[in-house]
């Protein structure tokens, strides 16, 4: 019984040992995996579009009361990059009926937007100084927060469906508009 009580033992010894050094390789502080470090943002490579804004695919949305000017989203531009980026044209209207067309990109995760170039001249130009700017809530034209709030992001990810974004920015049902309220549901100035 001596014998087979030391083999049980040796067993179990064996098993634990092989069990702390699969342990140890699963540790992500070991591996070099942490879950929890924060992800290095890899941007895609971006082409501009070849054709300019389909006045047919335009979706007018609502972005503040202060803004003058009127925006539209042109719908069969939007590309849900894997990059995490949105891409999409938008167009600009000021009070006296001049357009301006905008391609631009949002990142959810770190609620930022870029301009990649605008259409001058029946063509596309790049923007040279193209580069990464926090979305600003608290501007008149804050037209980028409309769409990252109403139908670009959900909360801060990227949404994934392009049937969820195009429902969302239905003007009967688009929330970029949503103004701040307080816990009563009373809307608060701004």
């Amino acid at each position: 019984m001596n014998a087979s009580l030391r083999k049980i033992s040796a067993y179990a010894i064996g098993i634990s040992i092989a069990s702390m050094i699969i342990s140890c390789a699963g540790d992500p502080m070991q591996s070099g995996l942490d879950p929890f470090a924060p992800m290095i943002f890899k941007e895609g490579s971006t082409e501009m579009p070849l054709d300019p804004p389909n006045k047919s695919t335009l979706q007018p949305f609502y972005v503040s009361q202060t803004t003058v000017f009127k925006f539209a989203i042109d719908t069969s531009s939007i590309l849900i990059g894997a990059d995490g980026v949105t891409r999409y044209i938008v167009v600009m209207t000021n009070p006296s009926g001049g357009e301006q067309a905008q391609y631009e990109g949002i990142r959810c995760d770190s609620y930022q937007w870029k301009l990649y170039g605008n259409f001058e001249n029946t063509k596309w130009v790049k923007n040279p100084l193209s580069s990464w700017n926090t979305i600003n809530t608290k501007v008149a034209n804050r037209y980028q927060a409309a769409l990252a709030s109403g139908a670009l992001c959900n909360f801060n990810n990227q949404e994934k469906s392009m049937n969820s974004v195009l429902k969302s920015l239905n003007p009967n049902t688009f929330t970029g508009d949503t103004k701040p309220s307080n816990s009563m549901g009373v809307v608060i100035g701004y």
